[in-house]
């Protein structure tokens, strides 16, 4: 699956995307041997992680250039918010872990600082900043997922989750992330975009980002 050249170029020069999508955590998902508690433990942190998440990617509509833009990062908001933290709330909520008591539990501070750093690439940057900050997570999420769907053991009792990063959906919204990065890079800085000088600036962005998940999974590991 193609999720466009920006990524594809950000990917390979990432020193630590291995280290991130083949994450011992990862590999737990995938064999079903992950610890339910260690899940449940990264899951709750993951539900506090979507609602900063969901603030950058609010901080992207101001930021971006256009209504195109701006569309399709409200959109990304919508789906996070509505969508995507249901599969949070009702796994915990099978564990009996109430959305309460998620909202109760303090951010670990790999958490604070993984998505303190993407509202500061926003704040700071301007919308590719931020885009390259974002991308690790919406895009390897996706890449994961992927190869999980064909992977993982039959019986892994992380089936939901997989199918949940593996499905149309998600891959959809995969494509469509991948298509804003790529079209706003050639906006503002040309069909060459990886001839600019930004662009060694925006890949060390997604670099640091993509250290940020490896150590975010750690959490469910720890």
């Amino acid at each position: 699956m193609s999720y466009g050249r920006a990524f594809a170029l950000w990917r390979a020069a990432a020193p630590d995307w291995d280290a991130y999508a083949r994450h011992a955590f990862v590999e737990g998902l995938k064999d079903g041997t992950l610890p339910r508690s260690a899940f449940l433990t990264y899951l709750v942190q993951d539900y506090l992680f979507l609602i900063q998440f969901s603030r950058a990617w609010a901080l992207a509509v101001v930021k971006a250039g256009d209504l195109d833009e701006m569309r399709a990062c409200a959109a990304t908001v919508h789906v996070l918010l509505d969508h995507e933290m249901s599969l949070h709330v009702r796994t915990c909520a099978e564990a009996g872990i109430d959305t309460a008591a998620m909202l109760r539990t303090p951010e670990a501070i790999t958490n604070i600082a993984y998505t303190r750093y993407v509202l500061d690439a926003g704040l700071s940057g301007d919308f590719l900043d931020l885009l390259a900050a974002l991308m690790p997570c919406v895009l390897g999420y996706g890449e994961i997922g992927l190869r999980l769907a064909r992977e993982a053991a039959p019986d892994t009792p992380y089936r939901d989750w997989i199918d949940t990063y593996a499905g149309a959906d998600y891959q959809e919204a995969c494509r469509q992330a991948g298509a804003l990065v790529d079209g706003a890079l050639r906006k503002r800085l040309g069909e060459g975009f990886d001839e600019s000088p930004r662009w060694a600036v925006l890949t060390d962005r997604f670099a640091t980002a993509t250290r940020l998940e490896a150590g975010f999974w750690s959490l469910g590991t720890a």
